[in-house]
């Protein structure tokens, strides 16, 4: 067994560990406290724990396919995120060949070019080509009609879903010196310091959050949860040092910089479905509604880490 074998190994055992507890504690607090199914908050709180059983398997599984595995993985949820975004915003029948191009072969390309590792037109793509592509597709169709809002949303659906996504299977294409071979580790790295901020900020807020961070936008959000998980994570992320190619100082200061802009995404995602009147995204994941829902805080993230690292830890 590899040592990176042998760290997935251990990362897989700790969080199917942490798993276990949670799904213990969520039957003990169901059948004290919601044996008829009439507490929401704990039917809640065990759906939640079920999906991140789901989810658990389904990264584990892409993990030990591999790079095409990570890559089919993160293709498919874009494609997932894409129709939830493009449900939300104001398209008209002018615009279906704009979208049909944005899922059939922008998205498909993006990670096309990311299994060819070609960086140079992976990171100009879309905010390029794409972003010039869309509104000339939608032009000759001779739909004038708010036809600036409506390209503004699906290039913002492109940005978000396609381009920002890609940026956690890209961590594969990077070489550093001294940790080939382990590239996966970084999306481990990521994944769990990011989703582990935002549970604990809910935590921390349910148990001492007193003062609403920005009640017109995320009303369970709080100034304590927000100070409680990004510390806390932030050591999580410390503690993690030893699957990535940084010190622990190092692993603890780039778990706080990926956690605060995940939680600025939250915020800008919360900001979209309040102005669309709605509060989740979908509904594809019991008890965490949307794939966006679950999302956004590691695509906002995720273009911060894989630049960070690759412009400090590797070579070019």
């Amino acid at each position: 067994m590899s040592a990176t074998q042998f760290d997935m190994m251990v990362l897989v055992l700790g969080v199917c560990g942490i798993l276990l507890v949670a799904s213990f504690v969520g039957h003990v607090l169901e059948r004290r406290l919601s044996p008829d199914g009439s507490n929401p908050a704990i039917e809640n709180l065990n759906a939640r724990i079920n999906a991140w059983w789901v989810m658990a398997i389904l990264i584990a599984i892409a993990f030990v396919a591999g790079r095409i595995g990570v890559l089919l993985l993160f293709g498919f949820c874009s494609f997932a995120a894409l129709r939830e975004f493009v449900t939300l915003t104001n398209t008209r029948r002018a615009d279906h060949w704009a979208l049909a191009t944005a899922f059939f072969v922008v998205l498909p390309l993006q990670y096309a070019l990311l299994w060819i590792e070609n960086y140079e037109i992976f990171s100009v793509f879309i905010p390029v080509y794409a972003f010039l592509l869309m509104p000339i597709i939608s032009a000759v169709r001779g739909d004038t009609q708010h036809f600036l809002v409506r390209i503004a949303e699906v290039q913002w659906a492109l940005m978000i879903c396609v381009f920002c996504a890609s940026h956690v299977p890209a961590l594969l294409t990077l070489h550093i010196p001294g940790y080939e071979g382990r590239n996966v580790l970084l999306i481990a790295f990521l994944v769990i310091v990011v989703q582990s901020s935002d549970v604990l900020q809910y935590v921390w807020g349910k148990m001492i959050g007193r003062t609403k961070i920005a009640p017109r936008l995320s009303p369970s959000k709080t100034v304590e949860g927000f100070v409680g998980g990004i510390a806390c994570a932030s050591l999580v992320g410390a503690g993690l040092w030893w699957i990535t190619p940084f010190s622990p100082l190092q692993a603890g200061a780039m778990a706080f910089l990926i956690t605060l802009m995940g939680f600025f995404g939250g915020l800008v995602m919360s900001a979209i479905k309040r102005d669309r009147g709605v509060k989740d995204w979908g509904h594809l994941i019991d008890g965490h509604g949307g794939l966006i829902d679950r999302l956004d805080s590691v695509v906002f993230s995720a273009p911060i880490f894989f630049h960070l690292t690759r412009y400090f830890w590797s070579p070019g």
